[in-house]
């Protein structure tokens, strides 16, 4: 039985365990096929205890994804792809078990934060069996070998309810490769009383207990002006284009706000998301600079009224040369982020030490704890 302790400032995120596909300078450059391939996907119980649960997924999703996106495999960053779902939720159909599929995989971290903000709670009967049978057979798990497959759960009530036997569900989803991961909002005792921790058990999974009520302490580090600084010069470099480019560039400040409306640690951890972690890819739909970094198309070849209004009338040449300038801007942004924060996470880690106290820890604590040992298990290195 495992158990998370201490006052752990650790800005997870639901959606939690998470390496997320990185691009940096030479890996900010294109996206690598050859990289290992980690798919999560979160199980979140929305009845109406759970409000304190969601808190916590809005507040730890970019410590998850920051604290995992050090993670390498024979030095490769892997590929993230993560996979949302809602479960015992009354204000869902009860002919799908009070069920509903979020977001299938994505690398897009902006539409993870996006439907965490978007979740609300009501009362309803939580099937864990039903949820993670319907997790196993909708979504597409990768097959490769060494791909890293994992599911979180996370609830309050008995993991026997529904129609569905957890033991078989559980069963499937290891023949699947998946691993299984259980995490009881509540005590300990009543976890394991509540077939949680035989769950996880089951399914080559860690169990774990947390008090999802419990407010996530934010540690605010000298470095947090400076990164914001820099965030908000990284924001010019990007450049919308075509049908999609105005919804991707609102998403990208929608969420920015709703990082800041949580603190200014919150922030700056999704500001270093933002330069060290996120897909190029999932940008690259909307955003000129990312498209060209990873070989989608040529800008030279947009038709005019694709392009942003600034960039109307230009030759292609200057297209080019603009798109390369603010790529180039970008990466130095980055690399100072980046430095910024490795010195972050130093001083964090410190201040967590000395605050650090016995009790449960939250939902982000737990996952990450989970996560970085199976990742470990599975040839992954971290710098931390």
């Amino acid at each position: 039985m495992k158990r998370t302790n201490g006052t752990m400032a650790i800005l997870v995120a639901v959606a939690i365990g998470l390496m997320v596909s990185t691009a940096k300078a030479g890996e900010h450059g294109c996206e690598r096929e050859d990289r290992p391939l980690v798919q999560l996907a979160i199980l979140l119980d929305t009845s109406n205890s759970m409000d304190g649960l969601i808190a916590q997924a809005k507040t730890e999703l970019w410590r998850v994804v920051n604290e995992l996106a050090t993670a390498k495999r024979k030095g490769l960053r892997p590929r993230l792809e993560v996979a949302l779902y809602e479960y015992g939720n009354q204000g869902l159909p009860a002919s799908t078990g009070w069920i509903r599929k979020v977001l299938p995989f994505t690398t897009d971290l902006d539409r993870v934060s996006e439907a965490l903000f978007g979740l609300t709670t009501n009362g309803g009967d939580e099937y864990c069996g039903q949820v993670i049978d319907v997790a196993t057979r909708d979504l597409g798990w990768d097959d490769a070998r060494g791909t890293l497959k994992v599911i979180f759960i996370a609830g309050n009530e008995p993991f026997t309810q529904g129609p569905v036997d957890y033991r078989k569900s559980v069963k499937r989803a290891i023949e699947d490769g998946i691993v299984v991961n259980t995490i009881h909002c509540g005590s300990e005792s009543e976890g394991e009383n509540g077939k949680w921790h035989d769950a996880a058990r089951l399914g080559d999974g860690t169990y774990l207990a947390i008090d999802q009520n419990r407010q996530v302490a934010q540690i605010v580090a000298p470095q947090d002006d400076e990164i914001q600084r820099l965030n908000e010069k990284m924001n010019r470099t990007y450049v919308a284009y075509g049908r999609s480019g105005g919804a991707g560039l609102a998403r990208q400040k929608a969420q920015d706000s709703a990082a800041a409306s949580l603190g200014s640690s919150v922030a700056a951890e999704r500001a270093v998301a933002k330069a060290v972690a996120a897909a190029p890819a999932a940008s690259a739909e909307w955003d000129l600079v990312s498209a060209q970094s990873v070989g989608k198309g040529d800008v030279a070849d947009l038709d005019e009224e694709e392009l942003p209004a600034e960039m109307r009338g230009m030759t292609k040449t200057e297209r080019k040369a603009h798109v390369e300038k603010l790529a180039k801007e970008r990466a130095g942004i980055q690399a100072s982020i980046e430095k910024l924060a490795a010195e972050r996470r130093d001083y964090v880690a410190k201040k967590e030490a000395e605050q650090a106290a016995e009790g449960q820890g939250t939902l982000g604590a737990a996952m990450i704890k989970a996560v970085r040992a199976q990742a470990e298990d599975a040839g992954f290195e971290f710098n931390r």
